[in-house]
């Protein structure tokens, strides 16, 4: 029976471990999310572990206290509790509990700091923002800006600054690293390094109205020589970004791929210093309509 139960225990470790490579968040492209991931198949590995001695435990005690053959005036023997056992299971889940809180709690921290060996990096900064069910993402060193597409260099780190135009969302690439909020009053940060070129799905992981679903982009990261020419590429053939068309912009509810060879932050500047919290420059009075679009999109 031990043995049935380990063989079955290890093809459901197998078959966990290889469906790993079809689940995103367990196939990791970056530092951040190997972490992340590593964290996810230990807790995993730990539950795995509770369940078979709780599976065991329960097919022993089934076995050794099933009904039998007994007279019908037997009365089994009177046992006392025994507090060596209540030591042991009171203790083992206060040690399981202590060992996942540790683990979670420095997986937390790290993955909220710059990853690990790019420390003295210059970060690629990149401004993402939500608005309906689209994302702006403003390169303000490239001096340019991209609509529902970021393409990245690899092994660099990149920190993405987010926030709203409109209701709370969520900013996740799955293979590079967790989630955070982006909010219409300040600017959250996120920091990701890509390991490998290649094509990744993003996508906004919090509910927020009827195009949900559709709220997706493409991360598209390449080597630093493919990077430098595309953004060459895009300062010399893009359109600039006006105040007039990225208005109309942000009054589209859907929309496809966009290109320019400028920026939204010189006229609508980010929620941050000086422009933070309720004194976000001079979009409140427009930033307020799309917020009640947002709402009426939500009913």
């Amino acid at each position: 029976m031990k043995k049935f139960l380990m063989g079955m225990m290890i093809m459901l470790v197998a078959l966990v471990m290889g469906a790993c490579d079809k689940i995103a968040v367990l196939n990791p492209k970056g530092p951040v999310a190997k972490t992340q991931a590593d964290t996810i198949i230990f807790s995993m590995l730990m539950m795995l572990g509770v369940l078979l001695v709780v599976y065991i435990l329960y097919i022993v005690i089934l076995y050794k206290y099933r009904a039998s053959k007994l007279p019908k005036d037997y009365e089994p023997p009177h046992e006392e509790g025994s507090k060596t056992l209540e030591i042991i299971w009171t203790v083992i889940p206060i040690i399981i509990v202590a060992v996942l809180s540790v683990v979670t709690v420095k997986t937390t921290n790290a993955v909220e700091t710059v990853p690990k060996g790019h420390e003295n990096d210059k970060p690629l900064v990149i401004y993402a923002s939500s608005s309906n069910w689209k994302w702006h993402f403003s390169y303000p060193e490239q001096g340019i800006e991209t609509v529902n597409y970021v393409n990245i260099p690899t092994n660099r780190n990149v920190e993405f600054r987010l926030y709203s135009f409109g209701p709370i969302t969520s900013f996740w690439i799955p293979q590079l690293g967790g989630q955070k909020y982006a909010m219409s009053d300040m600017v959250t940060k996120l920091n990701f390094v890509a390991s490998n070129e290649g094509s990744y799905i993003g996508k906004n992981s919090n509910f927020n109205g009827k195009g949900f679903a559709g709220m997706e982009f493409e991360v598209l990261a390449m080597n630093n020589k493919d990077f430098n020419g595309w953004v060459k590429d895009v300062k010399g053939t893009a359109p600039a970004l006006t105040e007039t068309e990225f208005n109309k912009l942000l009054k589209i509810e859907h929309l496809g791929r966009k290109t320019y060879s400028s920026t939204h932050l010189g006229f609508r500047p980010a929620p941050e210093g000086v422009n933070a919290g309720h004194q976000h420059g001079s979009m409140k009075d427009s930033s307020d309509h799309h917020d009640m679009d947002n709402m009426e999109g939500m009913k």
